[in-house]
C-alpha cells in the first residue's frame, strides 16, 4: 500500500505528495525516479524523487498537472493509495567530490534540482542555486532552496518575484563576476537546459543535465526514452537521467517530445470528462 500521507498544492498547477514507501526510501538517492500508476488501468509515468526520509519511510514527489495521468494522480487525496509506485530507478546524481556547484532549476524542474542541491549541501559543497519561473504565482520551494544554498538567486520572466529575467542571464552574471564552478547542474525545460549549456560551454564549465523523456518500462527494454548523447544512443531510464549537457542533442529531444502533444491533449480531455462524470 503506497498511501498518500500528505498532499499539498504548491501552486495552481503543481502538487506535492508524501507517500509511504519504506523500501524505496531506504535506497533512494538524488537524481533517481519512480514510476507510478495512479489506478489499476492508468498508464505508467515516471516522476523524479523530490525528497525522501529513510527513518520515516517516505518518498516525496512533486508533479505538474498537465496530462491524463497527473490529473488522475491529483484526484487522489490523503489516505488514498497509489496503485503502483516502483523504484528507485535510474542512476543517482554524481555529486561527490564537488566543491563549488551552480544548480540551475526551471519551473517544476526545481523539484528535481532541490534534492541535488540538498545533497551537495550535506556533503559540504558551496551551492549557488539559480531558480526561475514565469511569474510569482508559480514559484515553488523557495524556502527549501534558501536553506541549502550559500547563494540563492530567484528569477521570474516578468519580474513579479526576485529578479526579472532568465536563469541563463543570472548564471552568466555570476560567472562574469568571478564565480568559478566545478560544475553546473541544470534541470528544467529542454530549451532552458539547452541554453544553460550554451552559456557554460563558452566558459568551459562541465555541465550535467537531467533528461526526463517519455518512459514506459523504466528498464531500457522499450526504447521509448532514447536520446542521442555524443553521437551515441542512450536510454534515460538506465543510462541517466543525468548526462553531459554539452553532448546531448537537445533539438532531437525536443522534436521527439513534441510528437506526443496531441495524444496528451486527448488523454487530458478524457480524464477531465471522466472526473466530471464521477463528481456527478
Amino acid at each position: 500500500m503506497f498511501t498518500i500521507l500528505k498532499k499539498e498544492a504548491l501552486n495552481p498547477t503543481v502538487t506535492k505528495m508524501v507517500v509511504a514507501a519504506p523500501l524505496i526510501a531506504k535506497k533512494a538517492e538524488p537524481g533517481q525516479f519512480i514510476i507510478f500508476r495512479a489506478n489499476a488501468d492508468s498508464e505508467r509515468v515516471p516522476l523524479t524523487i523530490a525528497d525522501f526520509d529513510r527513518e520515516a519511510g517516505t518518498v516525496t514527489i512533486i508533479f505538474q498537472i498537465v496530462g491524463g495521468s497527473t490529473i488522475e494522480l491529483n484526484a487522489l487525496d490523503e489516505g488514498d493509495a497509489i496503485h503502483d509506485f516502483v523504484g528507485p530507478l535510474g542512476t543517482p546524481s554524481k555529486v561527490e567530490g564537488l566543491k563549488k556547484v551552480g544548480v540551475v532549476g526551471g519551473g517544476v524542474g526545481c523539484a528535481i534540482a532541490y534534492p541535488v542541491a540538498k545533497k551537495l549541501h550535506e556533503l559540504g559543497a558551496e551551492v549557488h542555486s539559480i531558480v526561475g519561473f514565469r511569474n510569482k504565482d508559480l514559484v515553488i520551494l523557495e524556502e527549501e532552496f534558501s536553506a541549502v544554498s550559500d547563494k540563492m538567486v530567484l528569477m521570474t520572466d516578468d519580474g513579479s518575484r526576485g529578479e526579472k529575467g532568465l536563469v541563463t542571464e543570472a548564471l552568466e552574471k555570476l560567472i562574469l563576476s568571478g564565480e568559478k564552478y566545478d560544475e553546473v547542474i541544470a534541470i528544467g525545460p529542454l530549451v532552458m537546459m539547452k541554453f544553460v549549456c550554451a552559456v557554460t560551454k563558452k566558459y568551459d564549465i562541465h555541465t550535467t543535465v537531467s533528461m526526463n523523456p517519455i518512459m514506459i518500462d523504466g528498464t531500457g527494454m522499450c526504447g521509448g526514452c532514447r536520446l542521442t548523447v555524443g553521437g551515441e544512443t542512450k536510454f534515460a531510464c538506465v543510462d541517466g537521467p543525468d548526462f553531459d549537457g554539452h553532448l546531448v542533442d537537445f533539438d532531437e529531444a525536443m522534436k521527439r517530445g513534441a510528437m506526443y502533444k496531441e495524444f496528451e491533449a486527448h488523454a487530458r480531455e478524457a480524464s477531465c470528462n471522466l472526473m466530471q462524470k464521477e463528481v456527478r
